[in-house]
């Protein structure tokens, strides 16, 4: 009796082992979708979830491939390549779930990702692109597709998009593309007669380490500390929020600690008598890198006594402050005014009534910047005391003396959701997107990294490594643009970050199948969000059109420097990719940007000419034994070197000295 107890046990036993496994829905990306768009010409990876070990069935045109699903109920498989094409459908079939993804189209598929400027949309309120309406009414292109990938964050790799999926372009459907990524591929797509995708992933304001895994970013010294940090993090989201405001907490404490301004809760460089003697000098707005302030993170203080009307004494006045970058405090004579941290937007503090007196108003400003650049953006302009209509002009020498250094604070509190937090955006945005097969990607971005350009040699070379090894699609290419003009113009050579920041972008170029489009001309003083997107675009095409489609013929690049000779007083350059010769923009102008230097390291602004034979010489009156060239070495440089078809040279140096960004 026992022996048959036992035996049934024993068969319940087993056939609770062997019991089916529960159904599992028939789940896939979302980069799957109708209308989506397959790249032509290689084998597209096609992947999903459902039941484990379940036998999946992927049909498309001609093709159909079966694969099983691994015990936890993944599964990929490849279609072969396909030929150019649209209509047709993708069916995905397992024994009890199908899913069909209709006008489907097989063509040329690009990601488009980077910071503001590849993130402005065609249409919008805060950086107008150049005939925008029109432009959008015109965007009838359905053998153009958008995807747009929606913000996210996250502290590993994920594999969830948050997305609405694949849409044809429509004037409505354009609205909230980039407008760079559009006019890439309509005019890709104009001239190549095919269907073009384009995935949209894109954060304004975020840095080269936000978009690159942490894989890579661990094989860089300055990110090791970083990236061990994160992986440290409470997996609980609320652990997180607990950590980072406790850290940040102590974050804030240590900075006022630090600065010199700042005695325990007592702002000591806003009282009205201080004693200035070891404070130092600069012309605002200004960013403090290029004076003597030097390069660094953490806070100024501006300092300046004025006089005012007698008609103004004791009325209500507005202080007019320059966009800061990051955030800025105001006082007169000791009372705050006000603060803020809005990006690109001129300050108007209400001064109230009876602060202001005839003689002696002492006007304080402290500005706090975390990150690239800081100081003042804007014009002179934005800068005044103003009552009713009538002005007085606050633009020129201020005080200044520095508050706190960021870096002496050794760690930053990392904030859960953060763009600014390296990888998340790499993992959240770009980690779910893979394998999906892709043709090149193109890039905007650099102006977040500016304050730290020497790092970015680097660092972005590592992130398009990091790219193309993830994806596994070999040196897919990868088209980037070189940061425009911006900021007001300096009347003398100066050192400058952006500058800086350009030359690491073009060293990317010693990286296999990149292209850099450059947008020195383009760009605005005052707004760092140019509205000429058009021709971004387009020259972005000029690299895809000449290197991927077989217009070998085409100029792309715009005159990239290739030697100097010295003889004398005299300098020769010649130059790279001219096409039928260089020319000025506007043509028969003076040729403009080149400044040259000698042993002493000053530059002086040099007279240059055009050739005949397509060089470019250089003469200055002040500088008898010239031993470097700069051009276009400037935030927002005048310039106008160009190809025969009009693109412009790149900036460049002939130097090897130190530069602003560099490290000791």
């Amino acid at each position: 009796m026992k022996s048959r107890i036992y035996f049934l046990l024993a068969i319940v036993a087993l056939l609770t082992q062997c019991k089916t496994p529960e159904k599992e829905p028939l789940v896939m990306s979302k980069l799957f979708s109708d209308n989506m768009v397959i790249q032509q010409g290689v084998e597209v990876p096609v992947w999903g979830s459902t039941t484990p070990k379940e036998e999946v069935t992927v049909r498309f045109r001609t093709q159909n491939i079966k694969t099983k699903a691994d015990h936890k109920g993944n599964w990929q498989l490849k279609l072969k390549p396909e030929q150019i094409g649209i209509g047709d459908s993708l069916v995905v079939t397992t024994k009890s779930d199908t899913l069909v993804f209709r006008s489907v189209a097989v063509g040329e598929v690009w990601v488009a990702s980077g910071q503001s400027n590849m993130e402005v949309q065609m249409i919008n309120n805060w950086a107008p692109i150049n005939d925008a309406e029109k432009e959008t009414a015109n965007a009838n292109y359905p053998d153009i597709r958008l995807f747009i990938v929606n913000r996210n964050t996250s502290f590993t790799p994920i594999d969830t998009l948050i997305t609405d999926g694949w849409k044809v372009c429509t004037p409505e459907n354009v609205k909230n593309f980039s407008a760079v990524a559009y006019f890439f591929a309509r005019d890709l797509h104009e001239a190549i007669k095919t269907p073009v995708g384009v995935i949209f992933s894109v954060w304004g304001g975020t840095a080269a380490e936000s978009w690159t895994s942490a894989e890579a970013l661990s094989m860089i010294e300055r990110y090791k500390k970083d990236i061990k940090r994160i992986k440290a993090l409470p997996a609980d989201t609320i652990k997180q929020r607990e950590k980072y405001e406790k850290d940040n907490a102590e974050y804030i404490k240590k900075m006022g600690e630090l600065d010199f301004g700042i005695n325990g809760t007592d702002s000591i460089f806003t009282k009205v008598k201080l004693d200035e003697s070891d404070w130092d000098t600069i012309s605002i707005p200004s960013l403090w890198e290029s004076s003597r302030i030097g390069v660094f993170d953490g806070s100024v203080w501006f300092r300046r006594t004025i006089d005012v009307k007698p008609d103004w004494v004791g009325k209500s006045l507005t202080l007019n402050v320059s966009p800061s970058d990051d955030y800025d405090e105001a006082w007169i004579n000791g009372v705050k005014v006000g603060q803020s941290g809005l990006w690109g937007e001129p300050r108007h503090y209400a001064v109230p009534e009876g602060l202001i007196k005839k003689n002696g108003n002492v006007i304080v400003l402290r500005v706090s910047d975390f990150q690239g650049a800081g100081g003042f953006n804007g014009k002179p302009e934005d800068m005044s005391l103003s009552y009713d209509k009538d002005e007085i002009s606050l633009s020129g020498v201020w005080k200044c003396h520095k508050g706190f250094d960021l870096s002496l604070i050794k760690e930053k509190p990392i904030k859960p959701n953060s763009k600014g937090t390296p990888t998340v955006l790499f993992n959240a945005m770009i980690h779910p997107l893979i394998p999906y097969a892709i043709k090149g990607v193109i890039w905007y971005q650099g102006e977040e990294n500016a304050g730290k350009a020497w790092e970015y040699r680097d660092l972005f070379q590592a992130l398009i490594t990091d790219w193309r090894k993830q994806w596994n699609q070999g040196d897919f290419p990868f088209y980037f643009v070189q940061l425009a003009a911006h900021m007001r113009r300096l009347p003398q050579p100066a050192d400058e970050m952006w500058p800086e920041l350009r030359e690491a972008q073009m060293l990317a170029l010693q990286l296999p199948n990149t292209g850099m489009a450059i947008a020195i001309d383009a760009g605005d003083a005052d707004n760092i969000h140019p509205g000429n997107k058009q021709v971004i675009g387009k020259r972005l095409s000029l690299w895809a059109l000449a290197k991927c489609y077989g217009e070998s013929s085409m100029l792309y690049s715009g005159p990239t420097f290739n030697k100097m000779d010295i003889s004398g007083d005299t300098i020769t350059l010649t130059f790279n990719n001219v096409g039928k010769g260089l020319r000025t923009k506007p043509s028969k102008k003076e040729l403009k940007g080149f400044a040259v230097a000698g042993e002493d390291k000053i530059f002086h602004w040099a007279k240059a000419k055009i050739t005949i034979d397509n060089k470019v010489i250089l003469l200055c009156d002040e500088v008898k034994q010239p031993v470097a060239v700069r051009y276009a070495w400037a935030s927002n440089p005048e310039c106008n070197l160009t190809d025969s078809d009009g693109l412009p040279a790149s900036p460049f140096r002939t130097d090897n000295w130190k530069l602003l960004t560099q490290p000791e």
